[in-house]
């Protein structure tokens, strides 16, 4: 193989010269004396043996081969060009960090698997789970420190794109051994008749229960407030009572083997689970990929 006497700053000058309509636009448009321009193009005559252009004072034309290589020039530039950006594509991929925000109840039931997934296909890339409650998931994401959250707070904020991809609804959570365990359904009204515990007023949790129950003739009232949804679960493991809780904060496998899930009678409780984001914000390749794997398991819970 015949060693190449040219590069890609020669093809860049012949190119310039074409699409600048002359050496002086050329030499302006690749910050070059005229003198280096020219200098270019002499070497990259010389290397393929051809005459590239015909020069007079008015103005410079392409020879039959020179108007043959310029076609050439071009699709080789472009490869080197979208060449060059699927590399930079695949490092950002394959090496870097992807921070996402959640509330517990997504991170606890639903992220496991779909990030073992993610570390799996892109082994290189460096992850941070922002388990907290709504309103900080929020915050979290409406300072730019997450890729993007997963959370029911969002939708209509300023500054937020909030997707809708899951409707959830809230259950009665109580021991499988409870009276109620046994009921299709359950009004507030019964639950009212049991030892009952909630999350704290600060979750965004306990906003949408107080909401729902506000029509209740028989509102529950709370012996007990924990701020986490899984402390209040633990407690109901322990036989202190029961709660109201969203579907997809009940345990499974051996862990909920001791709870049993109730609907709420009538229309019942749902929020909206959402993805995330800070206006404006474009995901890296990595991070549209756990996007991706995030929705694809949401879209499997409806």
């Amino acid at each position: 193989m015949n060693q190449l006497r040219f590069d890609l700053n020669d093809l860049q000058a012949m190119v310039a010269v074409v699409e600048q309509g002359g050496f002086r636009a050329a030499a302006v448009a690749l910050n070059l004396s005229q003198p280096a321009l020219s200098r270019r193009i002499s070497k990259l005559e010389e290397a393929l043996n051809v005459k590239l252009f015909e020069r007079s004072t008015r103005r410079v034309a392409l020879t039959l081969m020179g108007r043959e290589f310029f076609a050439r020039a071009v699709e080789i530039l472009d490869g080197v060009e979208r060449s060059l950006h699927k590399i930079g594509d695949i490092s950002r991929t394959h090496f870097g960090q992807v921070t996402v925000a959640c509330v517990p109840s997504v991170a606890h039931n639903l992220l496991p698997p779909i990030l073992q997934r993610f570390y799996t296909e892109l082994p290189g890339i460096r992850m941070r789970v922002a388990d907290e409650g709504a309103h900080e998931v929020l915050n979290i994401v409406a300072r730019g420190d997450a890729d993007f959250g997963i959370n029911f707070l969002g939708d209509g904020e300023q500054g937020i794109d909030f997707e809708p991809i899951l409707r959830e609804r809230f259950v009665l959570a109580c021991l499988a051994t409870h009276p109620l365990a046994r009921k299709r359904s359950v009004s507030w009204e019964e639950i009212g008749k049991h030892p009952y515990m909630a999350v704290a007023k600060s979750s965004g949790n306990r906003m949408v229960l107080d909401q729902a129950m506000a029509p209740a003739e028989q509102r529950p009232t709370s012996f007990i407030e924990a701020r986490h949804v899984s402390t209040v679960l633990e407690l109901v493991r322990a036989g202190m009572g029961i709660a109201v809780v969203p579907q997809l904060s009940m345990p499974a496998g051996a862990a909920g083997a001791m709870l049993r899930a109730v609907p709420l009678a009538g229309e019942g409780v749902e929020r909206t689970l959402g993805v995330i984001r800070r206006s404006g914000r474009v995901f890296s390749p990595a991070a549209q990929h756990l996007y991706e794997l995030l929705k694809e398991a949401l879209a499997g819970k409806k």
